[in-house]
């Protein structure tokens, strides 16, 4: 129950900061229709749009941003203005703030994933899985993408040495990755030492996972070994979820560095 009041006030505060609600579910979107304007056409030899591929891969680079990156900010924020050090002190279990970051980052990635869905499907014929097996893959590439997503970002937000500098020190690594994990140029593109870096992290696992339930069997050859690699996507994401643990157990700090 405590959980559940935690998870809601998390929603609260992020819904009443509406320029924040705005951007974060209005983005993957203009990106969408950016790069499907930009880009048009589909990819030689198979029936796979541009604006297909990319529906898949904002879907991802949404997820990770909702858990990762806004997570590891707004936790430096409150480290920073004092909130976590009160947080410590209350009888509040402090496995309900956490379980509520998680529980209120999955209600906004839901939210996000609808609305992109919804536009990628009425205006670029985004085909939906028609069978269980399709939705069971979303499914677990989902969880596992906001797991890991959220715990790394829990993890991360020890990084910044203060509230100001958490925005810069999170996002300029994270649209790194999304420039080499395949969201906004294709592998084909990349040379293979930036491949290899990308292929350590979470986001271009999430991205091929969301792939294969999208796109299917007509986009498996615009793959770099032309095969989807589910059982690699799982346990690579799987990995760093437990490492996202293990990192959040060694690092994180309920007081800013100013307080020793």
């Amino acid at each position: 129950m405590i959980t559940l009041s935690r998870a809601a006030y998390e929603l609260k505060i992020f819904f009443r900061a509406r320029d924040q609600v705005v951007f974060t579910f209005s983005f993957p979107i203009v990106l969408l229709v950016l790069f499907s304007a930009i880009f048009a056409g589909t990819f030689e030899g198979t029936a796979v749009t541009v604006s297909q591929l990319y529906a898949a891969a904002l879907i991802s680079a949404g997820i990770l941003s909702v858990s990762f990156q806004n997570l590891a900010i707004s936790i430096a924020v409150e480290r920073e203005e004092g909130g976590l050090k009160r947080l410590a002190g209350t009888p509040m279990p402090k496995s309900s703030y956490f379980a509520g970051k998680v529980l209120s980052v999955l209600v906004i990635a839901a939210i996000e994933v609808a609305l992109l869905l919804a536009v990628a499907v009425f205006l670029y014929d985004l085909e939906l899985p028609a069978g269980l097996a399709g939705w069971v893959t979303f499914s677990w590439v989902l969880v596992l993408g906001l797991a890991s997503g959220s715990l790394l970002g829990i993890a991360a937000s020890s990084l910044p040495s203060s509230a100001k500098s958490a925005a810069a020190v999170i996002t300029l690594p994270f649209v790194v990755l999304q420039f080499i994990s395949g969201i906004y140029i294709p592998f084909t593109e990349l040379p293979p030492w930036l491949i290899n870096v990308a292929s350590v992290f979470p986001l271009r696992w999430v991205a091929q996972g969301f792939r294969s339930v999208f796109i299917g069997d007509g986009g498996v050859a615009l793959e770099m070994v032309r095969s989807y690699e589910l059982g690699k996507v799982a346990l690579v994401l799987g990995a760093w979820t437990v490492g996202g643990l293990a990192l959040c157990l060694m690092t994180f700090r309920w007081k800013s560095r100013r307080d020793g």
